[in-house]
């Protein structure tokens, strides 16, 4: 049975830093591309970043660019999400999803397989 298990969100203060991890168990880590994508109430599940099998080549999104860093670590099943001069707007549900394509970090969430439950980012102003 595949889990992805998000964990590290909370509240932080604005220009403050978070880093989440999702810990995979039940597929072959490394055979995935990992990607980020968030959803605040009312609002369309938005895609955040996305890294490659191997690490060597990530996408992010356009709010996120310059803010956020995708990585992983493959020995230990687990992708990250630093997060950094984060902002009111960046409150949200975050959630890892996992893609069995190969190919280049794809930034379309119908393109992922697997998904954990979520963790809470809330940023106070």
């Amino acid at each position: 049975q595949v889990q992805l298990v998000e964990s590290g969100g909370g509240l932080v203060q604005a220009g403050g830093s978070l880093r989440l991890s999702c810990v995979a168990s039940g597929l072959t880590f490394s055979r995935y591309v990992m990607g980020w994508f968030r959803q605040a109430p009312g609002k369309e599940r938005e895609f955040v970043a996305a890294i490659s099998r191997t690490g060597s080549s990530a996408s992010y999104g356009d709010s996120v660019k310059g803010r956020f860093t995708i990585s992983r670590d493959n020995a230990k099943i687990t992708a990250y999400l630093q997060m950094n001069s984060l902002k009111p707007e960046d409150t949200a549900v975050y959630h890892c999803a996992a893609d069995l394509r190969g190919g280049p970090p794809g930034v379309g969430a119908a393109l992922y397989d697997y998904w954990g439950q979520g963790t809470q980012v809330t940023v106070s102003s």
